[in-house]
Formats: structure tokens, C-alpha cells, sequence
């Protein structure tokens, strides 16, 4: 089922870089800006989460909270976090679970091959967990203007 404008977000239940249990539902009220991104340290998803880091005042400001999901461990997220001085959690979903419920897990391809990983796709969610815009090409380096100005 591939999720449109409009439809409900989906609920789920992950658990963060410190283990600690997050449901979509505990931000009812707030706006959610949840992406997905491949991998922790690598060029685009560095650039992409420090672009989140240094316009987080801004979209706290607008009312939004900032959670990143990803298929690294929780141990590669505290560190990405600690390296990077992100202000926001991220989703170890090492099982797809959160993935698959968004639809962001599926084919790629690089250097001609073929294989599965995370499709880097943004979700903004409103306060009553509706979908208010999905972002699929993202630009790394100008994700939070492409948020704000969706």
C-alpha cells in the first residue's frame, strides 16, 4: 500500500538510540517531520541530518519535531548523534519494520547492481497524524527549506 497526501500516517512503535520505546501517537498535537535516510556517516546522509541540526530552532519554532529512521544499530546512531551533535532522535528499525510500514524499504541501484535499502524519503506529518507532504527528492543540503516551504 503506497501512503498519499491526506492519509494517516501509520502508527508504530521503535525504539531510538538509547533504547527508548517511540510511537507515532506520543506526538499527537505536534507536527512530525519523520525521514528516512540509508545510513549513518555517509556524505549525503551527514549533510541531510547536519542541514536538520542547524535549522532545528527554526522548525521547533514552526511546531515540529525531528525523527530520523534508518536501518543502522542503536549503537551506530549514538555515535552519528555524538559525532555529529544532532539535537533529535533516530529510529533503530534494523528489522524494517517502520520501513515497510511507510514504504520506504525497496529496490535500488548503484554501479549497475541491483539491491534493497531505504528509499531517503521525508514525511511531514500534521497535528492530527494525517500526511501533509512526502518528500521524496530530497535535496541533502536544503531538506529544511524544502520542509517549510512544502
Amino acid at each position: 500500500m503506497e501512503l498519499k497526501i491526506g492519509d494517516k500516517a501509520p502508527e508504530f512503535n521503535a525504539k531510538d538510540q538509547d533504547g527508548n520505546e517511540i510511537k507515532l501517537s506520543d506526538f499527537k498535537g505536534k507536527k512530525v517531520v519523520l525521514y528516512f535516510y540509508p545510513k549513518d556517516n555517509t556524505p549525503g546522509c551527514t549533510a541531510q541530518a547536519c542541514n536538520l541540526r542547524d535549522n532545528y530552532a527554526e522548525l521547533q519554532k514552526q511546531g515540529y519535531v525531528v525523527i530520523g529512521v534508518s536501518q543502522d544499530s542503536k549503537k551506530s546512531h549514538q555515535k552519528f548523534i555524538e559525532k555529529q551533535s544532532l539535537p533529535f532522535s533516530l529510529i533503530a528499525d534494523e528489522d524494517h519494520v517502520v520501513h515497510n510500514l511507510f514504504g520506504t524499504w525497496g529496490e535500488k541501484q548503484m554501479y549497475g547492481k541491483t539491491y534493497m535499502g531505504t528509499l531517503r524519503t521525508t514525511f511531514v506529518i500534521d497535528e492530527a497524524g494525517k500526511i501533509e507532504d512526502i518528500i521524496e527528492k530530497v535535496k541533502t543540503k536544503e531538506h529544511t527549506a524544502q520542509i517549510l516551504n512544502s
